[in-house]
């Protein structure tokens, strides 16, 4: 595996995003414009990311025994179009219905550690024709330095998400076959964007005396 570099993969992420959601028609202004809210959403909700760990609050709605790691209808959210992923939140780019897409993250209901909220932009995002949202992560804690999850929130929704699988699992999963889903992406082998080494290591841990000790069924190797 190569070795994961936090601050290249923050760049790149930005990058890829910019790309994106900076519209090449229009005016020099829009784009201008386009390129602040951007950078400021950045700030506010952290780097750019691939997809996110199946215990995060914005995908927490699926279905338990299918977890997904993008926000989509099996999460609740109606009317995503040409999104863009942030570790505390998203923007989506629908060409219109804004308003579908706010109206289905106020039903959605957070059982532990966050609140969702959304709000239209008045940005030209992707395409000057589009109504964008942006969907916020509220975490009840605050977040880490590097706009980390903290541990105890990340440790105890892992849990909240995995524990009750005992009850239908036939076999444990090995930390490898995990790591994708608890860290998120990008990673590495002990962080993330999401979180930082002490976590996931912390993480690690649990897992590995979760599965040995038989909860899950024999480890699948």
């Amino acid at each position: 595996m190569a070795i994961f570099r936090e601050n290249e993969a923050r760049e790149r992420g930005f990058e890829e995003a910019r790309r994106y959601l900076v519209p090449r028609e229009g005016s020099a202004a829009d784009r201008e414009k386009a390129l602040d809210v951007l950078e400021g959403l950045v700030d506010e909700l952290g780097p750019v990311v691939d997809f996110y760990p199946s215990w995060h609050p914005l995908v927490g709605q699926h279905n338990p025994r299918h977890p997904v790691r993008s926000p989509s209808k099996e999460c609740g959210y109606e009317g995503l179009d040409h999104t863009v992923h942030f570790a505390h939140g998203f923007v989506t780019c629908p060409y219109r219905d804004g308003d579908r897409v706010v109206a289905s993250v106020e039903r959605i209901r957070v059982a532990h550690g966050a609140t969702l909220t959304a709000e239209l932009l008045d940005a030209p995002l992707y395409n000057k024709g589009t109504s964008p949202v942006v969907v916020r992560c509220n975490w009840d804690r605050p977040l880490d330095p590097g706009k980390f999850v903290p541990k105890r929130t990340a440790v105890g929704l892992m849990l909240d998400q995995e524990i009750p699988g005992w009850h239908w699992a036939k076999l444990g999963e090995s930390w490898e076959t995990m790591k994708g889903y608890f860290l998120g992406g990008p990673h590495g082998a002990r962080s993330s964007l999401f979180v930082s080494q002490e976590t996931a290591m912390a993480m690690k841990r649990i897992w590995q005396a979760l599965t040995e000790s038989g909860l899950f069924g024999p480890v699948r190797h």
